[in-house]
């Protein structure tokens, strides 16, 4: 894990179980109001974006290329440079960004209810590495 990471961790309440299989995107997405603004632009320039975004997250999850799920929970713990931008609009649009990322790489073999049991989602605040740290749980 990044040190500049490590470093935050302390400073955070959230717990996560750090030996469950995950990977970093350094930054953010682009947020579910600004993809809904491109697509009413144009469809074309929609799937762009997206496409370029799912690009931008399976660039960063090379820790997590190979494995295989059946079943699994995603956990998603955001760091927004400053509080800005509404939760609910950075969580949809990079969910669905993640899940179709995963899909691609075949971690799993859908996004569908078959395949993500659920997901759990943090936000933070950290001006100096802003990042998604994406945590996959497996379900038996």
């Amino acid at each position: 894990m990044d040190e500049r990471v490590q470093k935050k961790l302390p400073l955070i309440q959230f717990q996560v179980d750090e030996s469950l299989p995950h990977f970093v995107i350094p930054g953010t997405l682009s947020s579910y109001n600004e993809y809904i603004r491109e697509c009413r632009t144009n469809p074309y320039q929609g799937n762009k974006m997206k496409v370029r975004d799912m690009e931008y997250v399976m660039w960063h999850m090379d820790e997590v290329a190979g494995e295989h799920f059946d079943k699994i929970i995603l956990h998603y713990r955001f760091f927004e440079p400053k509080k800005n931008r509404d939760k609910d609009n950075i969580f949809g649009y990079a969910n669905k960004v993640i899940a179709d990322a995963l899909q691609e790489m075949k971690v799993i073999n859908n996004d569908g209810w078959k395949n993500i049991e659920n997901f759990t989602h943090d936000f933070f605040v950290d001006k100096e590495f802003p990042r998604i740290e994406v945590y996959i749980e497996n379900v038996d």
